[in-house]
């Protein structure tokens, strides 16, 4: 079964059955859906809301808005507002926050378990391309803009609660979640009881060496699928958990694919050999360019993008032919050699790729006398 199963299924509430790493992912991918006018905001006059009174046929259309695997989404929202686990968790304290001059893309949402612990929810990219292009700054920026919130976002839920903390995303929400834990009052971070990253990147070499995240790594809960791309990008030293997926490749990210049983989720030995020489590859081929050359790259495959005048996915969609056609003259009138150097940069992207394909296995004699 898949999360949405898991939340149909579970009949306990949080004293009865202790939070898990299944009721993490559910919550970050809950996060994906608007709660603008729905969920109250940091200084609201409405202290919060119930999951449950969310389920109201008016609400749907804008919370479902350019919001991914909407069918899904909606799906997890009745089973959610109709669980006796789930159905009477408070929300609250609902921020988003999209700028394109700044390259940044944040929205976060806090859940009241109950009197005692709060869980702090930062969405992962959403269907905008600066979302995207900001995934891509982690490259060459730190912090990113959505990092630097995530920490002010949690230091001012803090000092308005007196829970024990619990912080966690999916994808790069996860990845915010560990440095907003890294970086918050020391006094905040006395009360995170548990901090939790699905597939979400990891960091530079720095970060992990620093004693800030020495403080919070016990407390890190990592969960990957089988196939991770995003999970595995930029360096990880946190453990991690391998999730089943019954998913392909790529499409393992998506949090609904990830195999579930009754007290928990399915897990794997470990990600498969193609994810890792995948993995291996592109953070190898990071390391071996400077900053600069990593932000030409990515800034210039973007500035396509921007010039077309797309925004979220759906605007690709429309005229797509044209828009096709546009983005292939765009590109023809880049520079010749910024041209040259992203030509270059890819063919060396690809060349390693190939180079370092871990060579097939000897047959066994047995084996070969089987063919």
């Amino acid at each position: 079964m898949n999360i949405i199963d898991y939340v149909k299924s579970q009949m306990d509430d949080f004293d009865t059955t202790k939070f898990n790493l299944v009721d993490s992912l559910v919550l970050s991918q809950f996060a994906y859906i608007n709660f603008n006018d729905v969920v109250p905001g940091i200084d609201a006059e409405q202290s919060h809301v119930r999951i449950a009174d969310l389920l109201m046929a008016e609400h749907f259309k804008k919370m479902l808005h350019n919001v991914r695997y909407p069918k899904k989404n909606q799906k997890l929202l009745l089973a959610l507002g109709m669980s006796p686990r789930f159905r009477n968790i408070r929300m609250c304290f609902f921020v988003d926050s999209l700028s394109i001059v700044e390259q940044k893309q944040f929205a976060a949402v806090t859940y009241l378990l109950d009197d005692e612990t709060a869980y702090v929810a930062y969405r992962g990219t959403d269907t905008t391309f600066v979302g995207w292009k900001e995934d891509f700054n982690m490259a060459f920026i730190s912090p990113i803009p959505a990092q630097q919130e995530g920490v002010s976002y949690l230091n001012a839920v803090a000092k308005r609660l007196s829970h024990r903390l619990m912080v966690g995303g999916h994808s790069k929400g996860g990845n915010i979640a560990v440095y907003s834990s890294m970086e918050c009052h020391s006094s905040i971070q006395d009360r995170i009881v548990g901090v939790y990253t699905h597939d979400g990147p990891g960091f530079k070499d720095e970060v992990f060496s620093s004693e800030k995240y020495k403080r919070i790594k016990d407390r890190i809960h990592k969960t990957l699928p089988q196939s991770s791309l995003v999970g595995m990008l930029l360096q990880h030293q946190e453990d991690y958990l391998v999730v089943e997926s019954k998913q392909f490749w790529f499409m393992q990210h998506d949090p609904f694919s990830w195999s579930v049983k009754k007290d928990g989720f399915i897990y794997a030995q470990g990600i498969t050999e193609g994810a890792e020489h995948f993995n291996r590859v592109i953070n190898q081929w990071i390391s071996s360019i400077d900053e600069e050359k990593r932000e030409l790259f990515v800034t210039t495959l973007y500035s396509v993008i921007e010039s077309v005048g797309l925004v979220n996915y759906s605007d690709f969609t429309e005229d797509w032919q044209k828009k096709a056609a546009l983005a292939i003259k765009n590109i023809r009138g880049i520079d010749k050699e910024t041209r040259r150097f992203v030509n270059k940069t890819i063919k060396a992207l690809l060349e390693l790729y190939v180079k370092t394909l871990p060579k097939p296995k000897p047959l066994k004699i047995a084996e070969k006398r089987n063919r």
